[in-house]
C-alpha cells in the first residue's frame, strides 16, 4: 500500500510537471507572439508618424535646401546660418507683441480692447512666414514677408492678413 501511494504521488507529480510546463511553455509563445505583433503595429505607427511630420514639415526652412541654398553666398562674409537665422527671426517678430497697439506685422487694427498679438510662427523659405495671431477673442493668420538687409536686420513686409469669424 505504501508502494502504491508512493506510485500514485510520483505519477501525480510527473503529470503535475508535465502540465505545468506545457502551460508555462505555450503562455511564452503566446507572449513572444504577442511582443512581435505589438512591436510590429508600433514600428508601423512611428513610420505613419514620421513621414506625416516629414510631410507637415516639407514647407519649413529647415527642410528645404533650396531656401538654403539662398543665404550661401561666393563671399564667404555675406553667408548666414539658416539654423542662427531661425531663432533671430523669430524673435525680432514677437518683439514687436510688445508695441502698445499691438504687432503691426498682424495686418490688422486693433478691434477691440485688446491688441493683436502673433502667438505662432513657421518660417515657410528663405522669404515667407505664416503666422497665427489673436487678441484672445478674434484669431487670425498673416503670410509675411521678411527680408535680411546688407547689415544684417531684419525687416518684414505684410503679404496678406485674414481674421476668422467668432
Amino acid at each position: 500500500m505504501k508502494r502504491s501511494l508512493l506510485l500514485y504521488l510520483t505519477i501525480l507529480f510527473a503529470l503535475t510537471t508535465l502540465f505545468t510546463y506545457a502551460f508555462l511553455n505555450s503562455e511564452v509563445q503566446f507572449e513572444q507572439k504577442r511582443f512581435e505583433k505589438t512591436t510590429t503595429k508600433l514600428r508601423d505607427s512611428l513610420t505613419a508618424v514620421s513621414n506625416k511630420l516629414a510631410d507637415a514639415n516639407y514647407f519649413s526652412l529647415e527642410k528645404n535646401e533650396n531656401a538654403q541654398n539662398y543665404f550661401d553666398s561666393q563671399n564667404s562674409n555675406k553667408t548666414i546660418q539658416y539654423e542662427k537665422l531661425i531663432p533671430v527671426v523669430t524673435e525680432k517678430l514677437l518683439d514687436y507683441n510688445s508695441n502698445p497697439k499691438g504687432n503691426p506685422y498682424t495686418g490688422q487694427d486693433q478691434i477691440g480692447a485688446n491688441k493683436f498679438i502673433i502667438n505662432k510662427i513657421k518660417i515657410l523659405n528663405h522669404r515667407w512666414i505664416i503666422a497665427d495671431f489673436s487678441d484672445g477673442e478674434i484669431w487670425g493668420e498673416v503670410l509675411l514677408k521678411y527680408f535680411v538687409n546688407d547689415d544684417e536686420t531684419i525687416s518684414f513686409e505684410v503679404n496678406q492678413s485674414l481674421l476668422y469669424q467668432k
